[in-house]
């Protein structure tokens, strides 16, 4: 089993940053798919970004083409920890933000297709 623990939430304004975190603990494992999503009020679950390993040590990342080049995914699998540093942020980036892991992803776009989610942090960009 693993446990997922999202932090690093807030109020920011217009093109400002923010850093999320995800602890994770538990059965984790670096050959783990890990991934954040998003969710809007009134809108279904959408994929930000996501890193899955690509090699003995190294990963490759994956993004939204609405968050490419102002987010960015990075892993510290010492510290069993997962980031997502957010800059640029707009109004539309507005959601509660879920971190994600998963065994045997094969399409890390699908939400369907990880095992375990945090309860999620609420990220407010303000205009």
């Amino acid at each position: 089993q693993v446990q997922l623990v999202e932090s690093g939430g807030g109020l920011v304004q217009a093109g400002g940053s923010l850093r999320l975190s995800c602890a994770a603990s538990g059965s984790t494992k670096r050959t783990y798919v890990m991934g954040w999503f998003r969710q809007a009020p009134g809108k279904e679950r959408e994929f930000v970004a996501t890193t899955r390993q690509n090699g003995i040590s190294a990963y490759s990342e994956y993004y939204a083409d609405s968050v490419k080049g102002r987010f960015t995914i990075s892993r510290d699998n010492a510290k069993n920890t997962l980031y997502l540093q957010m800059n640029g942020l707009k109004p539309e980036d507005t959601a509660v933000y879920y971190c994600a892991a998963g065994r045997g992803v094969l399409d890390t776009s699908r939400s369907s297709e990880y095992d375990y989610w945090g309860q999620g942090t609420q990220v407010t960009v303000s205009s």
